[in-house]
């Protein structure tokens, strides 16, 4: 008897690009690429930082800000066509959808969807041009799912991004790119490690995470892993949803 053999997980030979690389998701999501054997360029807006984290795997630095389009255009036209890009880069506001200013909206929107997009853009148009078929992985969030109070801006920026996905993963399949998100829950990270000093935040977290834990970055490498690589070869425009249950009550 032959036995169907499991695509492989390994990404030797493979380029992958990471925004928001020097910390939390983003350094998490270099490394698990960068062990899978992809050569991986970690782009963030702090030099220090992201070579240090560059350093740390093997990888290599590239400092853009990538809500400047000009820069980012730029930085993908100068690359040869990666074959994994993982569309992290983002910011919050959390905040009553009363006291949200214009320059709040601008700034969260701006970031979250307007920069992702062009991100991606710029990166399918390269992988077009060299004929690279490949996995867009954008960054989402269970926000991008359910609502959730103070957080109009971002649930608002994530419900976008997860339509921007859909749209993609249409328009690039003829060319042989996939279009996913991801979809995590509360992820301890830097940026949000103050906010589980709050008791009462933390617990109303814990009552909605099923199963009892906040998420650590490390939850996420797998799912990264997966839609970079051959084993999800017929998975595109959908949401893996990494939320310990949060979205099934």
């Amino acid at each position: 008897m032959i036995l169907p053999k499991t695509p492989s997980f390994r990404l030797d030979g493979r380029r992958a690009v990471v925004t928001g690389a020097g910390r939390g998701i983003g350094l998490a999501a270099a490394a698990a690429l960068a062990e899978a054997g992809a050569d991986v360029v970690l782009v963030a807006r702090t030099a220090p930082e992201v070579e240090a984290a560059a350093e740390a795997m093997s990888g290599r630095a590239a400092v853009l800000d990538v809500s400047d389009r000009a820069a980012t255009d730029a930085f993908f036209a100068d690359q040869r066509a990666f074959d994994v890009l993982v569309n992290n880069a983002g910011t919050n506001r959390p905040q009553p959808m009363t006291e949200v200013s214009e320059e709040d909206f601008d700034a969260v929107f701006g970031l979250n969807v307007k920069s992702a997009f062009f991100v991606a853009q710029a990166c399918a148009l390269r992988m077009i041009a060299e004929g690279v078929q490949g996995s867009l992985i954008h960054m989402s969030s269970q926000m991008g799912h359910v609502g959730g109070p103070n957080r109009s801006l971002y649930c608002g920026s994530k419900w976008a991004l997860e339509g921007l996905n859909k749209a993609f993963a249409l328009d690039l399949a003829a060319h042989g790119i996939r279009s996913n998100t991801i979809a995590p829950t509360f992820i301890e990270t830097p940026l949000t490690k103050p906010f589980f000093e709050d008791a009462a935040f933390k617990a109303s977290v814990l009552s909605k995470i099923k199963l009892g834990r906040i998420g650590q970055v490390e939850d996420l490498m797998g799912a990264i892993l997966f839609l970079a690589s051959d084993a999800s070869a017929l998975v595109t425009g959908t949401s893996l949803i990494v939320d310990g249950g949060w979205t099934a009550d």
